[in-house]
């Protein structure tokens, strides 16, 4: 019979699978308490980082139907549970891993599929989502005025036609003008 402790940390791994939006394994080996803490610190509200015992944790990613990361899970494990955006937390944890060489990125899961390391690492390179949107919005903003200025275009260019037209009258007018004034002078004499 299994101990309630047991049961208990099962259900709470299993919850987390399901509730979180993407999971990275990693090997904590070497991590003090204090540098443990600054991990937990650095990832902030929107990702948890669990230790715990890789037989639960196989036990609790088989409860929540999350295949493909048994492999991963040798020696000891530490698990950030994702809740919020994905790359910013794999980001977190690549440059925590970059100035921290016991802490050691194993693989992932996200979307129903296990990751490997190259593909959690090619996570954290992404731009954020708020990076994205502004991105896009600009390009939109962009396209926006060049389709404004195309549908303005046809009208100015009517309008310097117009103008042009106007100007060649009023020079034609003018020429006209001149040699009739003259012309009306040698009369009157």
């Amino acid at each position: 019979m299994a101990k309630p402790s047991k049961v208990s940390a099962v259900a709470e791994i299993t919850e987390q699978f399901r509730g979180s939006s993407a999971a990275v394994i990693t090997e904590y080996r070497g991590l003090s308490m204090a540098q443990l803490t600054t991990l937990r610190r650095a990832l902030g509200t929107g990702a948890t980082y669990t230790v715990s015992k890789n037989t639960l944790v196989k036990r609790a990613a088989q409860d929540a139907g999350v295949e493909g990361i048994e492999a991963l899970l040798i020696g000891p494990t530490a698990i950030a549970f994702i809740a919020g955006e994905p790359v910013d937390a794999a980001k977190t944890l690549r440059d925590f891993a970059k100035d921290n060489k016991a802490l050691v990125i194993k693989g992932g899961y996200m979307d129903g599929r296990s990751l490997s390391v190259d593909e959690v690492t090619r996570i954290a390179d992404l731009d954020s989502r708020e990076v994205l949107l502004a991105k896009l919005a600009g390009a939109m903003k962009g396209n926006l005025s060049k389709a404004a200025g195309l549908f303005a275009a046809p009208a100015s260019q009517v309008a310097r036609l117009a103008q042009a037209l106007a100007d060649k009258r009023a020079a034609e007018g003018s020429s006209d003008a001149a040699p009739a004034a003259d012309a009306a002078e040698p009369a009157e004499s």
